[in-house]
């Protein structure tokens, strides 16, 4: 794939400014949106920062008059009791993963949850109760509080027996340490399939994936997972972790600037994020 040029960027006193907090800041979030501002010809700067503190950093937030702010771990939890309020797809989770400053009055959005619900809408996907979803870390407990609110049950698919039946119980699924027959659709939520040591791993057998018809993986580093390849070449419907981040950003973007960028715009962002070059 072709590297793209950055598109030139509008900074000054009057630029609006966008942060994410993070204990470890990546330069994601950073490429993605100030590319999106530059080309939407946007007086935005986006930056992201490691605070001391989360308490010091909604303070500089409202201080500052800064127009919005990722969160990332471990700040999803701890940052609800210094908002004003929190929208429905944070309340349900309990974690928000991005603020909105309104002159002032800060509102918590969880903007997975909003994907996942958006994504199974857009692509189709009818409701069933023989769902398996395979993780119970924080994305699990958003993509599960979509499924259910969309429609959709199941089972929890966990090795780890604390996690696990705690994250069925709270949205009234079946927990199972393995696949239970008859999954229809399958969701990994782990890092099985991701780059790094565990990219030539799938989360599901290829027994398992024959007897379903809905694959759903939501790793997205890489899109074409094992898992993703496997399930396309024997012609699954497939849900990837690109959707699922291309629609989460797009919604950020959106709260921030109330412009929606077109899906082209978001894959060519994506595309630069992944392979920058200066110019």
């Amino acid at each position: 794939m072709s590297t793209l040029q950055r598109p030139v960027a509008i900074v000054d006193n009057e630029t609006t400014l966008c942060i994410s907090l993070a204990a470890r800041p990546s330069n994601h979030g950073v490429r993605f949106h100030n590319y999106l501002y530059a080309k939407y010809g946007l007086n935005f700067l986006y930056k992201a920062v490691a605070p001391r503190t989360i308490e010091e950093a909604v303070a500089g937030i409202r201080g500052l008059d800064i127009r919005g702010a990722g969160v990332s771990m471990p700040y999803k939890q701890s940052v609800i009791p210094l908002l004003d309020a929190v929208d429905a797809s944070a309340s349900r989770i309990e974690a928000v993963n991005t603020i909105v400053n309104d002159n002032g009055y800060l509102t918590g959005f969880n903007t997975d949850y909003i994907a996942v619900s958006t994504l199974v809408v857009e692509r189709g996907i009818e409701p069933t109760d023989a769902v398996a979803v395979r993780g119970s870390g924080g994305m699990a407990n958003a993509v599960v509080a979509a499924l259910t609110d969309t429609g959709f049950s199941g089972t929890i698919v966990a090795r780890n027996h604390e996690t696990g039946p705690r994250l069925a119980t709270r949205y009234g699924w079946k927990y199972s340490p393995t696949v239970p027959e008859g999954a229809r659709m399958l969701v990994n939520v782990t890092p099985l399939g991701m780059k790094g040591e565990n990219a030539n791993d799938m989360s599901f057998t290829t027994e398992e994936i024959s007897a379903a018809d809905i694959i759903f993986d939501c790793v997205a580093y890489p899109v074409e997972t094992p898992l993703v390849s496997y399930a396309t070449q024997a012609g699954k419907t497939v849900l990837n972790g690109g959707e699922i981040i291309a629609l989460q950003a797009a919604e950020q973007f959106e709260k921030y600037t109330g412009i929606r960028p077109s899906a082209a715009d978001v894959e060519e962002a994506e595309s630069y994020t992944r392979n920058p070059t200066v110019g």
